[in-house]
């Protein structure tokens, strides 16, 4: 799923998905996430396309992550609304994104039971293999986590049963500096529990 407009959405979504197939290729005693950490934080490093800024590439050893939390990764079906609906997404620089309100996922995290909605942004670069976006906020957003939130990413399947992992959380690329352009989490998408799973704050962010 796009997690920056123009340049940066698009790269961005691709370094994401390059990193997770990579993880084909690794022994399969490693855990998948975990290679998929290695091989996204080394993409990040030496990529012409990686958000991380020029001037900080040197002294860039790699994103911080919470521990795997078992307990946050959830088999989910995916609630699909009958007749979706035509949605507008706001994004940090003011322009605008399209798609659809396309389902929710509920699961139960700390004795609560949550609701994320899913939704279909009209510039996935991928059109053959329509891709779910859920971007969310958590109450270890800008404490632990970016303060514009974060995002997960699924390709959509013909089962309706995901593997929603927040594991995989990850930064949009307007966490790291630069001029990016992220789609904003909505407000029905903020969960008033800590999320204490996938990537942290930019370990370098205060450099900007």
């Amino acid at each position: 799923m796009p997690w920056m407009l123009a340049l940066g959405l698009v790269a961005g979504t691709s370094l994401f998905q390059a990193c997770l197939k990579e993880q084909s290729n690794v022994a399969g005693s490693e855990n998948p996430v975990l290679a998929a950490r290695r091989d996204r934080d080394r993409t990040f490093k030496l990529s012409p396309q990686s958000p991380i800024p020029a001037a900080d590439r040197a002294r860039f050893h790699g994103l911080d992550y919470f521990p795997l939390n078992p307990d946050l990764q959830f088999w989910a079906k995916l609630i699909r609304y009958p007749a979706p609906e035509r949605i507008r997404m706001a994004t940090n620089t003011g322009e605008v994104r399209e798609g659809l309100r396309y389902g929710y996922f509920e699961f139960r995290a700390e004795g609560k039971v949550c609701r994320l909605q899913v939704y279909r942004l009209d510039d996935n670069e991928n059109p053959g293999q329509p891709s779910l976006f859920i971007p969310f906020r958590d109450a270890t957003t800008g404490q632990e986590t970016y303060g514009a939130g974060r995002y997960l990413d699924l390709l959509e399947n013909t089962s309706g049963i995901y593997d929603l992992d927040f594991n995989q959380a990850y930064n949009p690329s307007c966490a790291y500096g630069g001029d990016f352009s992220c789609p904003t989490p909505p407000e029905e998408n903020r969960l008033l529990i800590p999320i204490r799973a996938g990537e942290k704050k930019y370990p370098l962010a205060r450099s900007h």
